[in-house]
């Protein structure tokens, strides 16, 4: 059952973010996601299969991916956010569990999922390893974690670029743009077992198991 989030400051704070850019935020990610992004929220959606969990599943915009038989819930620190993804999920005919909750302490119980994804928002999220060990704790023995997101670039002079930009974007809305969730997931106890690196290593997709 869905209950709403503890917040301490770091996720109030984004709690705020991203109200705020939750009106334009289709409109912003739609042009990355054309050059950027492309072909990753299909690939997430592809082998997603069984009880779905989309962690901070944001304005929804992976519900189309999903295949109609599957059984999806979605989490979302932003009321306003959620707003826009109950809109698109009407707009689909699709019924989909949303609540509002925290990724780091997630209101569900133990082993409840078969799938949890999480598409480009551990970037943002104040504590990545919490949030992947609420993943693992919320999906079954066999269960498998889906991951999109953008991560520090292997070309030095591109990583710099980032590190630099990072700097303003890291204190006004908390988003890290050379991050890497792969030690995480390890840390975990995840067995990875698929992971794709493009866009001059910017962008990684994992696909882990939990033994």
């Amino acid at each position: 059952m869905c209950a709403m989030p503890t917040r301490d400051a770091g996720t109030a704070r984004q709690r705020r973010v991203w109200d705020k850019a939750a009106s334009s935020y289709d409109r912003q990610i739609g042009l990355f996601e054309r050059i950027w992004f492309d072909g990753g929220r299909e690939w997430l959606g592809a082998r997603a299969r069984g009880r779905v969990l989309e962690v901070a599943i944001g304005t929804g915009r992976n519900l189309p991916f999903y295949d109609p038989a599957l059984r999806v819930s979605g989490v979302e620190l932003s009321p306003a956010m959620l707003a826009v993804a109950r809109r698109r999920a009407a707009d689909l005919d699709r019924p989909v569990d949303l609540c509002e909750g925290d990724a780091e302490r997630l209101p569900y119980d133990d082993a409840s999922f078969d799938t949890v994804v999480c598409a480009l928002s551990l970037c943002a999220i104040p504590d990545p390893r919490r949030a992947i060990a609420e993943m693992h704790r919320v999906l079954v023995p066999g269960g498998e974690l889906l991951l999109l997101d953008h991560v520090g670039s292997t070309w030095p002079p591109l990583y710099a670029l980032q590190w630099l930009v990072e700097q303003v974007t890291g204190r006004s809305a908390g988003e890290h743009l050379t991050r890497r969730q792969l030690p995480h997931v390890e840390d975990a106890g995840f067995v990875v077992a698929e992971r794709q690196r493009l866009k001059a290593g910017t962008i990684e997709r994992i696909r882990a198991a939990k033994p």
